[in-house]
């Protein structure tokens, strides 16, 4: 199945203050997500991101912030962003099947946001080198579970691609010089 600017959207999962720091990657999740997050601006795709619990979690770390200048997120306490409101509301109003998804944790939000979304007949996309756990075995836990629910897996570098589909299209400088 192809995944094209048309029919995607994209949920970036609490990258917030007090989690980033204990995360086993947190570096390259940092600087994963901010690729991510820069073409998926490049390429007009939709993007919400959540917030678990943020009075004690704290908010959105600030240089994921700075890269969209949309920032739209909701608050949320269930681990999975399905339950809210707000993301239903966005998933409406976007009319997608198609939901690329990155953050923290790997083994709880993610997947149960991931598990749901299948559930309910979109097709969840996880950015497996843009999500992170504390340990390394939830991480791969976590990978070996989406693949049992037959979630689809992808990279940061090929989800771009992908949408930019041409190396013609509009915004393939930009996504290049974001890759190398």
């Amino acid at each position: 199945m192809k995944i094209t600017k048309d029919n995607s959207v994209a949920l970036i999962i609490d990258l917030q203050e007090k989690l980033i720091p204990v995360m086993q990657k947190a570096k390259d999740t940092i600087k994963n997500n901010k690729i991510v997050i820069s073409g998926l601006e490049a390429l007009e795709i939709p993007t919400i991101f959540s917030q678990q619990y943020p009075q004690g979690l704290g908010t959105t770390v600030q240089e994921i912030v700075e890269k969209t200048s949309a920032f739209q997120s909701f608050d949320k306490t269930d681990f999975s962003c399905f339950k809210h409101d707000m993301f239903q509301s966005f998933l409406n109003a976007n009319e997608a099947k198609n939901v690329i998804i990155t953050g923290i944790e790997s083994h709880i939000c993610v997947l149960q946001t991931a598990i749901d979304l299948k559930d309910a007949g979109y097709n969840p996309i996880v950015v497996v080198d843009a999500i992170d756990s504390r340990k390394k075995i939830n991480k791969k836990m976590a990978i070996k579970r989406f693949e049992m629910e037959g979630i689809m897996l992808t990279t940061v570098e090929s989800i771009l691609f992908e949408l930019t589909e041409s190396a013609k299209a509009p915004a393939f400088k930009t996504i290049s010089k974001l890759i190398k």
